[in-house]
């Protein structure tokens, strides 16, 4: 397999800036034709959000008697799943967390937020409401 070279372009208003001399990544070329393509870069989720989402699936635990893991595993099965072609058949799978960036990440949280209200009646409240500390205090 090639090797892949990479550099990043951050547009700032007319500003533009690359990490790496676009010219000493260009030397680094074999010979031959390249197709350049321009992607713009995703972030991903914050540690902010994670902590969010395991204080709030251990409210969920404490509050239904549900193991932490399997109200993670529900909240996945629930909100995150994708269908694949698997050996001539369709299947549907789930993805966790981990590679969502940071807007699917609120929207996953949106959702379990909704849910949590709608199927137990549970309110869980993000960090700039006003009673955040007492919830966070309760549950971490």
């Amino acid at each position: 397999m090639a090797k892949v070279h990479s550099l990043t372009l951050t547009k700032n208003g007319e500003q533009v800036s690359f990490s790496k001399e676009p010219a000493a990544v260009i030397a680094l070329l074999r010979n031959g034709q390249y197709t350049v393509t321009i992607t713009r870069a995703r972030e991903p989720r914050s540690l902010d959000q994670n902590a969010l989402m395991w204080l709030w699936f251990t409210c969920i635990s404490q509050e239904t008697g549900t193991p932490v893991q399997d109200v993670h595993d529900y909240y996945c099965h629930a909100f995150l799943t994708k269908d694949i072609e698997w050996n001539g058949r369709t299947e549907r799978v789930s993805t966790g967390t981990r590679k969502l960036s940071k807007e699917s990440m609120t929207a996953f949280l949106n959702s379990v937020q909704a849910d949590a209200a709608a199927e137990f009646g549970i309110t869980l409240p993000l960090p700039e409401d006003r009673n955040f500390e007492v919830f966070y205090q309760m549950y971490r």
